[in-house]
C-alpha cells in the first residue's frame, strides 16, 4: 500500500467515478483503475462495487476511506514540519476564527506575524463560533479564535485560552427613543424590538448569558430580525430597526460619528448603581491530542497580551 494509491483511492471514494477522479488527479482512467484493483488484490477485498456504470463504496472501503484520511493527514503535517526545520523560514497556519474576530481583532496580530515571518503562508477562514469550534476539534485548522461558549461536546478535545476580549454594546440608532439616553433600567430591555446574530454565534451566546444573569428569560425579548453577520445586524439597526447588541469593534465608528448611540444598563435593584457590562473574552483553541507545529506555537506566542517578539 502506497500514499499515492490511497491518495487516488480517496478521490475515487468522493467521486464514486473512476473517470471524473482520474480528471481531477490529472492522470489516466486506466492508472486509476489498476491502482484500485491492486490494493483489492493485495488485501482481499473489494473496496468498491460495480454496479453497471456507477460503483459504490463497500464497508472494506468505508474502513480503508476513515483511516487512509486519517494517516495523509498525519503525512501533511509530518511534511510541514519537516519544512518548518529552517527556522521558520517556511511553513503554514491554518486558522478559523469567528466573524467579529477574523475581521476586527485578527488581522493586526497576522499583520505582525507576516512581518516577523514572511515565509510562512496563513490559510485563514471565517464563521460563526460554532463552526469555528467544530473545525479546530476535527483538524480543518491548526488554531481557532472565536467569543462565546464552546460546546460541552468538544470540550474534552479543545484547549481553550483567553487572549484578549471585546465587550459588546447595547446600540440604537436616532430614531429610537433611547438615543438621547446615556441609560436604561435593564427591565427597559424588555420593552423595545430587537435585531438579533444567529443561533451559534460568539455574541448571540454572551448576549443571553448576560441577559439570563440579569434575570431576563432570552425568549422574552421581541426578536424581529436574525441575521448571520454583526455587519448586517449593525445595517439594519443604524436604518431605524430595533436595539442589538454589538461587539465594541464593530461599532466604534458609528458611534464616534453619531449614527449609532449606545446606552449603559443599570439594574435598579443594586443599590451600588453599578453599570452592568457584557465582555466577551477572545478564546484561542487547540485540539490537545494533535501535533503542534512550530508556526503554531510561534503564532500562539505572539497571541499572547504583552508579548515581545522579535524578527
Amino acid at each position: 500500500m502506497t500514499l499515492e494509491q490511497l491518495r487516488i483511492f480517496l478521490v475515487v471514494a468522493e467521486m464514486l467515478h473512476f473517470t471524473r477522479a482520474a480528471e481531477a488527479l490529472y492522470i489516466t482512467q486506466p492508472a486509476v483503475s489498476a491502482a484500485i484493483q491492486t490494493l483489492e488484490t493485495e488485501y482481499g477485498t473489494k473496496l468498491f462495487h460495480r454496479i453497471g456504470r456507477h460503483i459504490e463504496i463497500t464497508d472494506a472501503g468505508k474502513l480503508l476511506q476513515c483511516e487512509a484520511q486519517k494517516i495523509l493527514a498525519h503525512v501533511e503535517l509530518t511534511e510541514r514540519g519537516l519544512k518548518e526545520l529552517n527556522n521558520l523560514q517556511r511553513g503554514e497556519l491554518k486558522l478559523g476564527a469567528s466573524l467579529t474576530v477574523g475581521n476586527y481583532w485578527l488581522p493586526e496580530k497576522i499583520s505582525q506575524f507576516k512581518h516577523l515571518y514572511p515565509g510562512i503562508f496563513i490559510d485563514c477562514k471565517l464563521g460563526n463560533a460554532e463552526e469555528i469550534s467544530e473545525g479546530t476539534a476535527v483538524g480543518m485548522y491548526d488554531l481557532g479564535l472565536v467569543t462565546g461558549e464552546i460546546k460541552a461536546s468538544l470540550q474534552h478535545c479543545l484547549e481553550k485560552e483567553e487572549v484578549g476580549s471585546d465587550r459588546l454594546q447595547i446600540v440604537v440608532s436616532k430614531s429610537h427613543p433611547w438615543f438621547h439616553r446615556s441609560e436604561i433600567y435593564v427591565d427597559e430591555l424588555l420593552n423595545t424590538t430587537w435585531v438579533m446574530r444567529e443561533s451559534g454565534s460568539g455574541a448571540q451566546q454572551m448576549f443571553h448569558q448576560a441577559l439570563q444573569s440579569w434575570g431576563i428569560e432570552p425568549s422574552k425579548l421581541d426578536v424581529v430580525l436574525n441575521l448571520n453577520t454583526s455587519e448586517m445586524v449593525k445595517a439594519v439597526v443604524e436604518s431605524s430597526v430595533g436595539a442589538a447588541a454589538i461587539p465594541e469593534l464593530i461599532v466604534k465608528k458609528e458611534l464616534q460619528l453619531g449614527t449609532l448611540h449606545s446606552v449603559q444598563i443599570i439594574d435598579p435593584r443594586k443599590k451600588s448603581g453599578k453599570k452592568l457590562e457584557i465582555v466577551q473574552p477572545v478564546w484561542k483553541l487547540k485540539h490537545h491530542q494533535r501535533f503542534h507545529t512550530r508556526v503554531m506555537t510561534a503564532f500562539e506566542a505572539l497571541l499572547m497580551p504583552n508579548n515581545i517578539q522579535c524578527a
